[in-house]
């Protein structure tokens, strides 16, 4: 039986076979729904892999809402399995960090855009507020990222204390900080001006500098430091 499977795989031409095709052909030159199926591997007993892939995407709606979904959310998907979910999150995550910057190349900031450029990809499609803190060597190399808090971003929850605690523990003397607007619209707020104002009070007092505040949005940012906010 498992002999007759392998003919039968074999009689199928290359152009259906998306691994034979991605080793004959290369990885580019698959279709979304192709790479999809195979991560997926096989599909459900009601449909075939590639049934399965496309409407993975169509829940998605697009192929960056992939980047935020959760294994819940996955698994709310009728043929998708907590096995599935949990390959497709890590494959997705994977790529993420792979896009990122590879961990032995230190990313030296020299403007408001090298910001934006090392954290539009991870920002710019959240569809919630998260606030990073990045840690900064003597030389404005990035050290660390660090995740201060998720969620609508006010002076209560982002508390000094919180963002210059990882500061303070890896004993750095600057840190950059940012935060996102899911609308897109990286204008800063009244309450993003008077975070941004405490926080670099706060960084005198300590002696740990606050070199900018960057608002992300899809696509642009905002320095509010360019912008004469804070000095």
């Amino acid at each position: 039986m498992e002999q007759m499977k392998q003919i039968m795989v074999k009689d199928i031409p290359v152009d259906e076979r998306p691994r034979e095709r991605m080793i004959y052909y290369g990885a580019d030159s698959l279709s979304n729904v192709e790479l999809l199926a195979i991560l997926l591997r096989t599909g459900s007993s009601n449909e075939s892999v590639f049934q399965l892939a496309q409407k993975i995407l169509s829940e998605m709606e697009t192929l960056q809402n992939l980047l935020d979904v959760t294994i819940e959310e996955l698994t709310k998907i009728r043929g998708i399995g907590p096995a599935k979910a949990v390959q497709l999150k890590a494959a997705i995550e994977l790529g993420k960090r792979i896009a990122k910057h590879s961990p032995q190349d230190k990313v030296t900031i020299r403007s408001p855009k090298d910001v934006a450029d090392y954290l539009m990809e991870d920002m710019r499609y959240l569809k919630q507020e998260q606030f990073v803190a990045l840690l900064l060597d003597t030389k404005n190399q990035i050290l660390a990222k660090e995740v201060i808090t998720i969620g609508t971003l006010n002076s209560s929850i982002v508390h000094p204390r919180e963002v210059f605690k990882p500061a303070i523990k890896k004993s750095v003397s600057a840190i950059i900080v940012a935060h996102n607007h899911p609308s897109g619209d990286p204008t800063p707020s009244r309450e993003d001006i008077d975070v941004t104002k405490r926080l670099a009070q706060a960084g005198e007092i300590l002696g740990i500098d606050l070199l900018d505040h960057l608002v992300i949005g899809d696509g642009r940012y905002t320095s509010l430091k360019d912008k004469g906010f804070f000095t």
